[in-house]
């Protein structure tokens, strides 16, 4: 009964939608946004609530570290967590694949870009609906500078002339507004949040942050200039993860300080055989000759991302291993 009546209010939200048009932006779009928000609230509250309450029961002993981004900085324990892409409106997919593994993760991984668009604010709901269930959200913040744009971004450089010293712009203020705001609704939700900015920064091929545009510098820069807002608006539930890509070498260059950096993270991926430059590598072949650098900087730390896929050997003998 309960998801008929939720299905049924959303086919009505879309129809309104769809009837309105153009003339939803404004006020009638935010109307239709809070409308959306209510269903999915609704959903949560009468069909997760059982499992959210037994799962955070599980998970007591973290209860704490939600709360207390202190415990956090010098753990005693290793904290599983995962990513689903599909967890998107819902952190449903996530407690399937606790299911099917017969575990709960503290951590949920999800990824959120810079920009103007609405997606590109603060996600108040998945956030919301983490904490629900007992764990603390890992957000991969990427700066997009592309998505930028109208109102007080009216002036900004032409889209492909942007991300050229695009941190160098970050760190003069230039994004303030959006950072600011961005800010005081992670200080609003409260619970305790890893925010893994402008990962992988050293790679000059994948993302716009990178040294193409950048210098090491600007960077660092920048992201001091991203933690000196949120220390100024007294944000005290973010826990700062610097994550560079350690096969790209020339990592150091880029790290911001002791004060400014809380964890320190990279990538654990397996691609097989898949390319010509590619072959089966074990994680302990893939991680372990990087994991001497990583513990240099005193700072617990985390494999943000970690996979393999299934060409060139066997997957599940590989995740069994790692």
């Amino acid at each position: 009964m309960v998801v008929i009546t939720s299905l049924a209010v959303g086919v009505g939200l879309v129809a309104s939608i769809t009837y309105v048009g153009d003339e939803s932006s404004g006020p009638v779009e935010d109307a239709f946004f809070k409308i959306g928000r209510a269903i999915s609230e609704f959903e949560e509250k009468h069909i997760l609530k059982q499992r959210s309450k037994s799962r955070s029961a599980k998970l007591a002993w973290f209860a704490e570290a939600q709360y207390n981004r202190e415990s956090l900085r010098d753990p005693k324990k290793i904290f599983l967590g995962a990513y689903d892409n599909e967890a998107t409106t819902s952190v449903q997919p996530i407690i399937t694949l606790e299911d099917s593994l017969d575990t709960e993760f503290p951590l949920i991984h999800i990824y959120g870009a810079w920009g103007s668009k609405r997606e590109q604010r603060f996600p108040k709901d998945q956030v919301h609906s983490i904490a629900t269930l007992g764990s603390v959200p890992v957000i991969t913040w990427e700066p997009w500078l592309n998505d930028f744009g109208g109102g007080e971004f009216s002036d900004l450089p032409p889209v492909e002339e942007r991300n050229k010293e695009g941190m160098k712009a970050v760190a003069e203020g230039v994004y303030d507004s959006y950072l600011i705001q961005w800010a005081k609704d992670a200080k609003d939700a409260k619970v305790t949040l890893f925010l893994r900015l402008g990962h992988e920064m050293n790679d000059p091929y994948r993302y716009p942050w990178g040294p193409q545009n950048n210098e090491p510098e600007d960077f660092i820069a920048a992201w001091r200039h991203v933690v000196d807002l949120f220390k100024n608006e007294e944000v005290t539930n973010v826990l700062w993860v610097w994550a560079p890509h350690l096969a790209y070498g020339q990592f150091k260059e880029y790290y911001p300080g002791d004060t400014y950096v809380d964890w320190v993270a990279t990538g654990t991926l397996n691609y097989g055989t898949v390319a010509p430059w590619s072959q089966w590598w074990s994680f302990e072949e893939i991680f372990s000759k990087y994991y001497e650098e990583l513990a240099e900087f005193n700072k617990p730390i985390m494999i943000a991302e970690f996979g393999s896929l299934a060409v060139g050997g066997n997957r599940a003998k590989w995740y069994a291993e790692a």
